[in-house]
């Protein structure tokens, strides 16, 4: 099989949907995903794939050729699904993979459980050290692959062993190490898929873990946009070595705060984070970010990266979107 020369050829389209036949889970052709994601923004899936369980989703992923586009998504909360969706097979994990068991030491987990449920959980269990996931908007699996961190911890720190489907359906376990953790990345093998992971905790008293939780959930209403269409940090910290000044300093210096564009906006609350105001497109999103980037390296020197990860397919703008984003945001 070769790669579909164009996203909506039909007869490709068919021939994938005819691959996947059988499987237990759910599969949807031209499915909204902009519902999905926490800044509303975005097209379909070309085809959706929501398996029950990991048997079904190795399953999948050992029918679909090595040329099959396959895209994973998770709480769809750090984002920005373009306008055009995205080609070739989306895979979000359901209820079949949000399962939670406490051991005496640590929590075994569902990828597709929100970090702020396992959070709780812990709690629960009275099992001390999950607590900054009580500050991270996602789920267990994409935490994982980005190596999520809030409040002086990452997963990265509590990670014993993560369990991943690779792109030819096989089962495989990876401790912490061999998933190579950096800053907000990991070395997940290309097209793998997260399904479970363990979490280090120790015991403590319930009453004290849920203080905690409660005093980052304070500071993150206090200091973010919490209620607003954002999809958390737009932009990574710098290297140290570049600079010791965070990505919301240096864009506040770059006199970014509060800029707008065709319905996007700088937060005036938290200035790393961009918001929806309503009408936003994804195009927009990412012309105002592409704005402030440029902004920053002029002002300062420094050349923020994005944390937000923006995948999928532009759509065609008409002449008039075309001169409307070719401003500069105001």
């Amino acid at each position: 099989m070769t790669t579909p020369p164009a996203p909506s050829d039909a007869s490709w389209t068919a021939e994938v949907r005819a691959m996947l036949a059988g499987l237990r889970g759910r599969l949807t052709q031209g499915a909204p995903l902009g519902p999905r994601t926490w800044f509303r923004v975005g097209g379909p899936a070309e085809i959706l794939l929501q398996p029950a369980d990991t048997q079904d989703l190795a399953d999948a992923l050992h029918r679909l050729p090595p040329d099959v586009p396959v895209t994973v998504l998770g709480a769809c909360s750090n984002v920005i699904i373009r306008d055009g969706g995205i080609d070739g097979v989306v895979i979000r994990l359901g209820g079949g993979f949000a399962d939670i068991v406490a051991e005496p030491d640590g929590l075994v987990v569902g990828a597709a459980c929100l970090d702020m449920v396992v959070a709780e959980r812990a709690a629960e269990a009275g099992l001390k050290g999950l607590e900054f996931l009580a500050g991270i908007p996602g789920s267990i699996g994409g935490a994982v692959a980005m190596n999520a961190g809030a409040h002086g911890s990452d997963v990265a720190t509590v990670l014993d062993w993560a369990d991943i489907i690779t792109r030819d359906g096989n089962s495989v376990r990876l401790s912490g190490p061999a998933l190579g953790f950096g800053y907000r990345r990991s070395a997940l093998p290309a097209g793998a898929v997260v399904v479970r992971a363990r979490l280090r905790a120790a015991p403590a008293a319930p009453a004290d873990i849920r203080q905690a939780i409660a005093a980052i959930r304070q500071s993150r209403e206090e200091s973010q946009p919490t209620r607003a269409r954002t999809g958390g940090s737009t932009f990574r910290n710098p290297d140290p070595s570049v600079t010791d000044r965070k990505a919301w300093e240096l864009i506040d210096s770059a006199g970014c705060r509060g800029l707008t564009m065709d319905g996007a906006q700088v937060s005036t609350k938290h200035c790393n984070f961009i918001l929806n105001t309503g009408d936003a497109t994804a195009a927009a999103l990412e012309r105002l970010g592409e704005s402030v980037r440029k902004r920053v390296r002029v002002h300062t020197g420094v050349t923020l990266e994005w944390e937000i990860k923006r995948i999928g397919r532009p759509a065609t703008p008409s002449p008039t979107e075309t001169a409307i984003g070719a401003g500069e945001p105001s």
